[in-house]
């Protein structure tokens, strides 16, 4: 075959679709021709980094994915775990980055709606929502702070609007701000369904000659391009892109749910893809490729609702709420009843086919007629190397002694700084954000965000009666640490995670992941992407918790600034028994208060350094997987033996922020004496003794937990601690006053816990 030579019009016109010169040769020499306009675009989108994860792809597959517990892995809609009875949980996290960033409100409510349409579409019913938010500063004046608030306010508005629309519980999330998140939020959206009886409705296409159903709202120009759009960086003038913004209706979505649930019930449902990233392209493409069949499709027949539309938008256009079915032949008509019943637009527009090609009809001519698995499983993938340098700046910043760029506190002075700490946005109460999400409709909630905790779910039987098994579920992950060290940074969201999920009585089952960062094609970035990929391994294989779905966001840049490396880890975890739930709130006098685990305090990238410099520099803690699965099932065990009464990790803040909010949450201040010198005495004789008092009260650490519990269970937690080889250093008690009294280096100060109530409560509620 002869080589084909694009002229350079054709390959300015390639270059405008994001593709490079190489691909688009890759794809002339495959089908033999140049491909026309129509076919370009397709491959605009499902070659783009959002869609076939080209940069990435290569990475994930070492992750482990398999698992007694596993029925859907990854390369389905959602994945899947059983957790016994007959109930299986299907989950996954998606970003919706770029698109919050140009319109905020219909970014983040349309991140939502898709991710409950990937659920759904496993026959899952969504029982919950979270999401994991990152911004860049917002409480000053300047005019990049007033635009963070723009972007912050809008997309809770947009998230709040969906879910409680929508009619599913936003139980759980965190947020954060950075400068690094200036003008390139992230919105990461997680879901979790039920399902029962392994009944999972499969996204691959079966049976030549079954038709193809197109179910839902009708097509237009909105998010035209989208998931091209969201494989390139963001630039002064990306809030022209607002065409590439989908628009969402959660009314639609909430029909949608209940008639496509309906619809699976029949029996005649034979494949199902929400019509996400790239729309008819994807959705079609994807599910005749994992078939090994093809697909025509006629233009004429999907329902639009704008006229003149070209063959191109419909097949680029992101319109929402819409799904593509593959039916039994024959067997039509029950699902069509279905969705008359529902008011939902459903329409015949092709059939399976068995030469493994999409086809696409318009006007009665075929405008696209391209090999599915060149659009899909042949997408191009670049390794750009094993075991990538760290660059020598980031070493530089990592390797920084943080204890000499700032002088230690004073005791007289910890008053100050502990209000700023619990002031601080990283810290403060998040009730301002969640507040405005639904937490209980459907009275299924047993915890949420209030609860500074995961968001626990009772499940419920086929039959809809209450189980007595609840599911826990979270986001985490801190991006300083990530920045600072790839490999630990991931290592510790993992073990965050899990440790946030045994606070509850959880034991965790499965991960979601969700890949934030900047140009891969950068060394910077691509060592932060390849380090973290295999911290998850790592983690996630000591543990024995399959990744069983997950998304990749990269070119996160605004300007050629890239945003903090975020990992996120989404996780489920079991609770066998739902009256066994543990929170962390103080909520009556006389506890003892004990710290247990690995405590070793660390200043690097922890938010009283920055607070103090304002850059992330130092060395962040390093986990020890063997004493986080050790302590994990030290409190697993004390929760089911009911020998605690309030539990929490440590995380941002430190010791003393983590204490003071195990109060402070509650309805009522519960007082507290705390004795730092018993804890400093604790750590002279460990293997890091500590000699400033912010390193002690500030420092972050991993694999430590406070602890309260009554009296007369100090001796047997005690025992147990140590043959679970965890240190267990009792240092404070609760009072019947709500002050904090602190002693260190033998004097004593008291705080009004009231008033650090106010400083925490005050920051982002006042937005």
């Amino acid at each position: 075959m002869a080589m084909i030579l694009p002229t350079s019009e054709r390959l300015a016109e390639v270059a405008a679709f994001n593709l490079t010169s190489g691909e688009y040769h890759k794809i002339c020499n495959y089908i033999g021709r140049e491909p026309n306009f129509d076919e370009l675009a397709m491959f605009s989108v499902l070659w783009s980094e959002h869609c076939c994860y080209k940069n990435s792809r290569h990475m994930l597959k070492t992750l482990p994915s398999k698992g007694a517990r596993v029925l859907c892995g990854p390369g389905e809609n959602a994945g899947v775990i059983e957790i016994g009875d007959g109930i299986q949980v299907a989950f996954k996290i998606e970003s919706h980055n770029h698109p919050t960033a140009v319109e905020p409100f219909q970014g983040a409510a349309t991140g939502v709606g898709g991710i409950l349409r990937d659920i759904f579409t496993m026959n899952a019913r969504p029982i919950a929502n979270l999401n994991a938010l990152r911004f860049g500063p917002i409480l000053g004046e300047s005019e990049t702070e007033k635009r963070n608030r723009y972007l912050l306010g809008g997309a809770v508005k947009g998230i709040a609007h969906y879910g409680n629309c929508v009619g599913v519980p936003t139980v759980g999330g965190e947020v954060f701000f950075d400068p690094g998140y200036s003008g390139n939020p992230l919105v990461n959206a997680m879901a979790v369904g039920i399902i029962y009886d392994k009944a999972v409705t499969s996204s691959f296409a079966k049976g030549v000659g079954n038709p193809v159903l197109y179910v839902g709202s009708a097509t237009g120009r909105d998010g035209v391009g989208g998931a091209a759009f969201a494989s390139r960086e963001l630039h002064e003038n990306s809030h022209t892109d607002r065409p590439a913004v989908q628009v969402g209706d959660p009314f639609m979505e909430k029909l949608l749910i209940e008639s496509c649930l309906e619809a699976f019930a029949t029996g005649c449902v034979v494949a199902a893809q929400d019509m996400g990233a790239a729309g008819l392209t994807s959705s079609s493409s994807e599910m005749a490729a994992k078939g090994q069949l093809g697909m025509i499709l006629d233009l004429d027949k999907v329902p639009a609702r704008e006229e003149g539309m070209k063959s191109w938008e419909y097949l680029l256009s992101e319109s929402q709420e819409r799904m593509l079915f593959v039916l039994e032949k024959g067997r039509e008509q029950p699902v069509l009843d279905v969705f008359a019943k529902w008011r939902i637009p459903a329409v015949i527009v092709g059939e399976v086919t068995d030469d493994q090609n999409i086809r696409i009809l318009h006007h009665g001519k075929e405008v696209v007629n391209i090999p599915a698995p060149l659009l899909t499983d042949l997408a191009p993938s670049y390794n750009r190397g094993e075991h990538p340098q760290e660059p020598a700046e980031n070493k530089t910043r990592r390797n920084l002694d943080i204890s000499r760029v700032f002088a230690d506190i004073e005791f007289s002075k910890l008053g100050d700084w502990l209000t700023r700490m619990m002031a601080s946005p990283n810290i403060a109460d998040p009730s301002g954000i969640y507040s405005q999400y639904d937490r209980h409709v459907g009275n299924n909630s047993k915890l949420s965000s209030e609860h500074l905790g995961p968001g626990v779910i009772r499940l419920r039987d086929k039959t809809g009666d209450f189980s007595g098994k609840a599911l826990a579920m979270t986001v985490d992950c801190n991006s300083r640490y990530v920045y600072l060290k790839p490999l630990h940074g991931t290592q510790l969201a993992v073990c965050q995670a899990v440790r946030n999920l045994a606070c509850v009585g959880a034991k965790a089952l499965a991960v979601s992941d969700n890949l934030n960062f900047g140009n891969p094609e950068k060394p910077e970035i691509y060592f932060q992407i390849w380090f973290a990929i295999r911290g998850i391994k790592l983690a996630c294989e000591h543990f024995d918790i399959p990744v069983i779905s997950g998304n990749v966001s990269l070119y996160n840049e605004r300007s050629g600034q890239a945003i903090l490396p975020t990992p996120t880890i989404a996780m489920v975890g079991l609770l066998e028994d739902e009256n066994l739930i543990m929170t962390p709130l103080l909520q009556e006098s006389g506890l003892k208060i004990a710290l247990m685990g690995r405590f070793r305090p660390m200043l690097g990238g922890s938010e009283y350094a920055y607070l103090q410099i304002g850059r992330i520099e130092g060395n962040c803690p390093e986990p020890d997987l063997n004493h986080e699965k050790r302590a994990v099932n030290l409190v697993l065990s004390w929760i089911e033996n009911q020998q605690v009464q309030a539990l929490q990790d440590l995380s941002m803040g430190g010791l003393l922020p983590t204490l003071v909010e195990m109060s402070i949450s509650s309805t009522q201040c519960v007082g507290i004496r705390a004795d730092l010198d018993v804890v400093k005495t604790s750590l002279s004789i460990a293997e890091s003794p500590l000699t400033r008092l912010d390193e002690l009260v500030f420092g972050e650490s991993s694999g430590t937990y406070l602890v309260a519990y009554k009296a007369e269970q100090e001796a047997a937690l005690k025992t147990t601690a140590e043959e679970a080889l965890c240190s267990f250093v009792p240092f404070a008690e609760t009072m019947t006053n709500s002050d904090l009294k602190l002693t260190y280096g033998g004097q004593s100060q008291e705080f009004s816990l009231s008033q650090l109530k106010d400083a925490w409560q005050g920051t982002l509620s006042s937005l």
